[in-house]
């Protein structure tokens, strides 16, 4: 493993990191069959709503939609290369997943960064867990290598000719910054190849959903100090003045939020 000051000088140089082998395969093989039942979920609701072109494969706010995934929470994985990376307490602002199709690219396929706004203070992170094998015929990430240092959207020709891809196995992990400009790549196989896709942000940031509300108020309580503060149990926003006059305990938004 890389040390805190390797991560650090990696991040901000490059934009991205690939640490391997962070989750066992048994874990892996339990965040597949909850994957499968959040895509049907997520799934319905597209075709439901109207919104089912263009975003096959995709699933969105998976906490909550099976246990499996606060269980990956809990285990908050690679919390100290994420504590130095924001330098302050941090939240989870979106978890989703992508389940790359054969011979059929979504959205995710497009070359993008996470985040709109170009900022030079850390905000916002990635995390992209592998439960498959990345190969470059199964749609492998680009990666453009240092793109997190600058406002300019690459051209498609630039992009594709100096980007990296992320090959890897199956419960391999990569951070980064949101501000690298990156694409799924096209998976030319018969298999499916799937991945979660998590930002963490800042706790100041809204949250793509408000999970504490999602996976209950009352639950805060069970879950361990660092859990909490992942979570967005402690950067909630009240609703009213009760909520809102409150001794500094049991305040929805706690101190050192930033």
């Amino acid at each position: 493993m890389l040390t805190q000051e390797e991560f650090h000088d990696e991040i901000k140089d490059r934009g991205w990191v690939h640490f391997k082998g962070v989750l066992s395969s048994e874990f892996v093989d339990a965040l597949n069959e909850g994957m499968d039942i959040a895509y049907q979920n997520c799934r319905n609701v597209q075709v439901q709503n109207g919104v089912d072109v263009n975003t096959d494969g995709t699933v969105h706010h998976l906490l909550g939609q099976h246990e499996v995934f606060l269980e990956f929470i809990k285990k908050l994985p690679l919390h100290d290369y994420m504590k130095t990376f924001f330098g302050i307490p941090y939240i989870v602002n979106g978890f989703g997943g992508v389940i790359n199709l054969p011979h059929k690219a979504s959205y995710v396929c497009n070359i993008h960064r996470d985040i709109r706004t170009f900022y030079t203070l850390p905000m916002m992170i990635n995390m992209l867990v592998m439960l498959d094998d990345f190969t470059l015929e199964n749609g492998a990430t680009y990666f453009l290598s240092g793109s997190n240092k600058k406002d300019e959207r690459p051209t498609d020709e630039d992009f594709y000719a100096k980007s990296e891809r992320a090959v890897g196995k199956a419960g391999d992990i990569i951070l980064f910054d949101s501000l690298v400009w990156h694409a799924a790549g096209k998976n030319t196989t018969e298999k499916i190849r799937r991945a979660l896709t998590l930002t963490y942000s800042r706790p100041f940031m809204k949250q793509q959903l408000d999970y504490p509300r999602a996976l209950g108020y009352d639950r805060g309580e069970e879950f361990s100090e660092d859990v909490r503060q992942v979570l967005g149990y402690n950067s909630r926003v009240p609703s009213n003045l009760s909520e809102w006059y409150q001794p500094p305990a049991k305040r929805f938004y706690k101190p050192g939020q930033g």
